[in-house]
């Protein structure tokens, strides 16, 4: 007896991958020219191919088959060892191999952050997990640099090489970094810590006794730390395994069981006597790492951006080859305004990110760049990222239970959302600092304002937010008001960008997000919006 099919398979999207994320991105394409990274397009073209194809392949097992700690060997001698799916390091070797965490240092040219940033960007999109460990070695570099001794680090992070092996710094081909700044006692306050560093004679290595709550990407070459020295918090650079080759004074005592990022490895450990060299003077271990702050702000802005990206990819796709009531859903009106909102929505983040990006760059160069950077990453990471969990859960919706199974890549994308809005300081961080840096340094505030001005006469509403927003900074700032007063900041720091760069939805932008008009939910676009051109643009067909 032979079986017979039931029914036929029909009105089923088609695969979404492999795609070439650059192609389909004329929105990074623009932003990338715009903001002076043309120089790089081709070597980030050939990277978004790569990162829509084989890269989006190997996420899947990179992020199913999860980190595995293996504290002891078989024979009892501890170890202290994260095992990765193997698809996990050919993603981290094509990832570094293209520059994603190491361009912006090995070719230090104008508009190198730029296209650092469009690499990271596409990354996330493909495989966020690993953004994790690739992040935190870019961010570093700056802060190794501080110390002579430690050149030949930033040496092996600039040669742009991934190797996997354990091994001492010194017989490694390139090198990749964590970090651990957060205590079980104090989280965000890193001043709380507790961890002990005695100086050892005769140079600025120290031993370190203590714990980190959060030590992420523990299998990386090096780690920058944060300790209570004689002089006070510190920033250290400790080795995971000494020049000798044996492991260095930490255990490893378990690995997060975290809500998503599957792929990274996240920690926690105690030191005993584990050595690390001082990097910057005692007592000032903040200082230090500052730099390294505004760099991870800028990769949480762009990851969110990207995350956003391809949650609309996905949902177009979806909804341009779904069929219900007689039409695709993509031509259903109300599902033309959600999918419309959210390309509106999606443009502004990434034109935000990689305007920052831009500033970035020219810090070291331009006073007032540096100034606006200093600023706008603690806007642009509180206003995106805490955007993010709400825009793929519409997202979500567009593809009904289908998004809500394995199968899809919106449970992935949907978990990995909240994450950057919690990394490198949660939104209360974010906002407070926005506040002490208006206050502490008046040329931030004068550099935003300079830069909204710059878009000023082209939009009505614009003009009238610009000119409340201007008002409200003239006025004392309560510290009970300090998120409502930076998401205007963020919304005109977009809608500016929008304006000059004389995008097709900026005036949509302006006029759902500004002033009163504002949407509590996605798909409250005006009736007259222009909801095809805003989509063609997005995305293509």
């Amino acid at each position: 007896m032979t079986g017979s099919a039931t029914h036929e398979v029909s009105n089923q999207p088609p695969e979404f991958g492999p795609r070439d994320l650059w192609r389909d991105d004329v929105l990074l394409r623009e932003a990338l020219a715009r903001e002076g990274g043309a120089a790089f397009a081709d070597r980030i073209a050939a990277y978004g191919a790569l990162a829509g194809g084989d890269v989006l392949a190997w996420s899947y097992e990179a992020h199913r088959d999860r980190p595995r700690l293996h504290t002891h060997d078989r024979g009892g001698h501890r170890i202290d060892t994260v095992e990765f799916h193997p698809h996990y390091h050919r993603v981290m070797e094509a990832a570094i191999g293209h520059g994603v965490a190491g361009l912006s240092w090995a070719e230090p040219v104008p508009g190198a952050h730029v296209a650092r940033a469009a690499l990271s960007y596409l990354h996330y999109q493909a495989e966020p997990g690993s953004s994790c460990p690739l992040t935190m070695t870019h961010a570093a570099v700056p802060v190794l640099a501080r110390a002579p001794a430690l050149y030949g680090w930033v040496q092996k992070v600039v040669a742009c090489r991934y190797d996997a092996r354990d091994l001492p710094m010194a017989d490694k081909a390139g090198l990749t970094l964590g970090m651990g700044m957060t205590e079980k006692q104090g989280g965000s306050d890193v001043r709380a810590n507790t961890t002990n560093a005695t100086p050892l004679p005769g140079g600025d290595d120290y031993l370190l006794r203590g714990h980190k709550w959060f030590f992420s990407a523990p299998m990386s070459d090096g780690f920058l730390v944060l300790a209570q020295a004689p002089g006070g918090l510190t920033c250290f650079l400790l080795p995971r395994r000494l020049p000798g080759g044996e492991l260095n004074g930490f255990r490893l005592m378990r690995l997060k069981d975290k809500l998503g990022d599957w792929s990274n490895a996240s920690s926690e450990i105690e030191f005993d006597a584990a050595r690390a060299h001082r990097v910057g003077d005692e007592g000032r271990g903040v200082a230090t790492i500052i730099g390294m702050v505004m760099l991870t702000r800028l990769d949480c802005m762009l990851g969110s951006a990207g995350l956003m990206r391809m949650a609309l990819a996905q949902a177009l796709h979806h909804c341009r080859h779904r069929h219900a009531f007689g039409r695709a859903l993509a031509d259903q009106p109300l599902m033309r305004n959600v999918l419309a909102d959210l390309a509106v929505e999606s443009e502004a983040a990434t034109a935000l990110a990689m305007h920052v990006a831009n500033a970035v760059d020219a810090a070291p160069r331009d006073p007032a760049q540096a100034a606006f950077a200093r600023i706008a990453t603690a806007i642009g990471k509180f206003w995106i990222c805490k955007r993010a969990p709400a825009f793929v859960n519409e997202a979500q919706e567009c593809l009904g239970g289908a998004g809500y199974v394995e199968e899809s890549l919106l449970p992935r994308l949907y978990r990995q959302a909240p994450l950057n809005s919690i990394w490198e300081g949660s939104g209360n961080i974010q906002c407070l600092d926005v506040l002490r840096a208006l206050a502490r340094e008046p040329a931030t505030g004068e550099a935003l304002l300079a830069r909204l001005d710059l878009a000023a006469g082209i939009d009505a509403g614009f003009d009238a937010a610009l000119a409340a927003l201007r008002a409200d900074l003239a006025k004392p700032a309560a510290e009970a008001d300090a998120r409502r007063r930076v998401a205007d900041m963020a919304l005109l720091l977009q809608a500016a960008v929008l304006l000059r760069a004389r995008s097709p939805a900026a005036a949509t932008f302006c006029r759902s997000r500004l002033g009163g008009a504002r949407g509590l939910v996605f798909g409250l676009l005006p009736d007259d919006a222009p909801a095809g051109d805003l989509l063609a643009r997005a995305c293509p067909g």
